[in-house]
């Protein structure tokens, strides 16, 4: 039997960060505004272990999200590190994971990451245009992407690169820049967020002041799907595609305005399903049928039928079909789909 993947969520919001990224309040995103001792982290990996049954036997990986990790002082680094390294010496833990800025990564970094058995970097690298980089406050340039993904390269490590689209002074020109940039890096995965509007940022201010507009839900559902697609062609996985819902993060709560959905990186393939289901249905000459049959793989259903069934309404009424049943098939993959006649 396939063992399961656990994650242990530790956040440090905001900690170690000296930036005030115009986007950002790790507060909000997190839910959190405290940050944890040793002992605390210690005690919800304990508690977080406890709930899993025969916990030796699956994959559990402890990941230090938010803020900025490795700009936190260095000693609070090691204290944390240990505790996590304690339980990875135990066999209860497979992977370390850290999240951090790019420009925060040098050999004395990376060796401490080493020493307490961290086997997984994130980088917020957001944009690789300068321009937005400078006006989303960022602090770090396009080159200390490249150098830090270079240095870490060097060691025997998984990377994530994280990127958003719709940041201050981003097109879809830009937004194709930095993702021929991150591919070319070769991360090992990738993260893509919609840039929201959250309560008590310098992007609210913004937006509020009528000098940003957010990206509407179905533009930014539209460049996804391409950047989806592009990813998938390049074998790297989007391990994340939107903000994850909090009890907080919503429209209405923190989230002010932009392309924030509960689910959308359904959306997001939904949309590159309704194109398939459009280009199979003229290439297999479907129409006037009083039934079709289309595969997919399982894992795919619910973005093949669409929201609502808006995939299979579509397809119904553009090709006078009477009817649809689906049927998994697992041998395909991602935006495959296999239609038989009837």
């Amino acid at each position: 039997m396939k063992k399961k993947h656990y994650i242990i969520p530790i956040f440090v919001p905001h900690h170690g960060c000296p930036f005030d990224c115009i986007f950002c309040n790790q507060k909000k995103i997190t839910g959190q505004n405290n940050g944890l001792s040793a002992a605390e982290v210690d005690e919800r990996i304990n508690q977080f272990i406890s709930t899993i049954p025969e916990p030796l036997s699956q994959h559990i990986e402890i990941a230090f999200f938010g803020g900025s990790f490795t700009g936190i002082e260095i000693e609070h680094q090691r204290k944390l590190l240990s505790t996590a390294a304690k339980w990875k010496e135990k066999g209860y833990i497979q992977d370390i994971r850290i999240s951090t800025r790019p420009d925060y990564i040098d050999e004395e970094i990376m060796n401490l990451l080493i020493k307490y058995s961290v086997s997984i970097i994130e980088l917020g690298v957001q944009s690789m245009d300068d321009e937005i980089l400078i006006k989303s406050c960022r602090g770090h340039s396009a080159n200390d992407v490249v150098h830090a993904v270079s240095l870490i390269r060097t060691y025997d490590i998984q990377l994530g690169l994280q990127m958003m689209i719709g940041l201050p002074g981003d097109t879809r020109e830009k937004i194709d820049y930095t993702a021929d940039h991150i591919i070319a890096l070769k991360p090992d995965f990738v993260r893509i967020y919609p840039t929201v509007v959250i309560r008590d940022t310098s992007l609210e201010r913004m937006y509020l002041s009528g000098s940003y507009i957010p990206f509407d839900l179905d533009e930014a559902v539209h460049i996804c799907k391409n950047l989806l697609l592009r990813f998938n062609d390049a074998h790297i996985p989007i391990i994340r595609l939107g903000l994850q819902v909090t009890e907080t993060v919503a429209i209405g709560k923190e989230v002010v305005s932009g392309p924030f959905h509960p689910a959308f990186r359904q959306l997001v393939e939904s949309a590159v399903y309704k194109d398939v289901l459009d280009r199979t249905c003229i290439n297999e000459e479907i129409h006037d049928r009083k039934t079709i049959e289309i595969q997919v793989h399982s894992r795919y259903i619910s973005s093949l039928v669409g929201q609502k069934k808006s995939n299979i309404e579509y397809v119904l009424n553009k090709y006078s079909i009477g009817y649809t049943r689906i049927f998994p098939n697992d041998s395909l993959g991602f935006g495959e789909i296999k239609i038989i006649k009837k």
